[in-house]
């Protein structure tokens, strides 16, 4: 959420700080832990987006100005979140040799094949980058025509890649209206996108296709003064639409920070979500990994 933290918001957290101080909303059912993290790296902080490996231990996280890390979650002997240890903060490069322009970093989807090829959606410069390798070079997809249409923060917000390569890009768009999932398989995108249904004010800023090869959609929701809701949806993938919508998750407002990431894996006990909050870099708000079991 790069570039629109504006005063409004800014006001609006200093306020949810001060009403949180004397109520603590109860989280819903699954709800397994979360850990507030802290890390003195420049670079440390914005993250729009995580990746976990099939064991919930190592994973990958991008921030929202053109960079990511990898890392390690800790968990105590039943699996459950204890903190979390991140390498070094590093930059996204464009080619060899070269960084990411300043004004096409704001990095904000990702996605990450089983052969470890990473994927990389962009809100500003609406676009998705391959990584073969994440340190290394980037190769551009082709662009359907609707990205250049996009506005500069209501782009590719959220993607995800299925087991069969396809890959789903979201832009944050919706809130009451249709939300449209634009897929990229045989080397180029399906000239209509699929669409979902948006209400109650969510938008799109996490998507991941699970093991079960379903796909799951994280949503935000600013409320002002009580500080950000989330939600969780599932839907069916069908060759010509995402159906049979189920809401697994639907948190009140200012029992999380602002959830950007998601990662969907299967854990002893089941499915899990594990989310990460973008901070905005700023210091009312924190950095918090949140896990939740999920239904079958």
């Amino acid at each position: 959420m790069r570039r629109r933290f504006g005063v409004g918001l800014a006001v609006g957290l200093v306020l949810a700080l001060c009403l949180n101080s004397s109520s603590s909303p109860q989280p819903p059912p699954g709800f397994l832990g979360t850990v507030t993290l802290h890390d003195s790296q420049p670079r440390f902080g914005g993250f729009s987006a995580i990746e976990l490996s099939s064991d919930g231990i190592q994973f990958l996280a991008l921030s929202d100005r053109g960079a990511f890390a990898e890392g390690t979650i800790l968990r105590n002997a039943e699996g459950l979140l204890t903190g979390a240890e991140f390498g070094p903060v590093t930059r996204l490069l464009a080619t060899a040799d070269t960084l990411l322009a300043a004004d096409r970093s704001d990095s904000e989807g990702l996605a990450v094949a089983e052969d470890g090829t990473a994927y990389v959606s962009f809100e500003g410069a609406a676009r998705v980058l391959r990584y073969p390798k994440i340190g290394g070079p980037a190769e551009n997809l082709p662009n359907h025509p609707d990205f250049a249409r996009m506005r500069i923060n209501t782009a590719l917000e959220a993607l995800a890649i299925g087991p069969d390569h396809t890959l789903y890009a979201v832009p944050e768009q919706g809130g009451n209206g249709p939300i449209p999932v634009y897929r990229f398989r045989a080397g180029a995108w399906d000239a209509d996108p699929v669409t979902i249904r948006g209400s109650d004010g969510f938008r799109p800023v996490a998507a991941d296709i699970g093991p079960d090869g379903r796909f799951y959609l994280l949503e935000r929701r600013f409320h002002g003064v009580l500080g950000f809701s989330s939600r969780l949806r599932r839907f069916d993938v069908l060759p010509d639409r995402l159906a049979a919508e189920e809401t697994l998750l639907h948190t009140p407002a200012g029992l999380h920070d602002n959830l950007e990431g998601l990662s969907i894996w299967l854990a002893k006990d089941g499915l899990r979500a594990t989310m990460i909050s973008d901070d905005n870099f700023f210091p009312l708000q924190v950095t918090e990994i949140v896990e939740y079991h999920l239904p079958d």
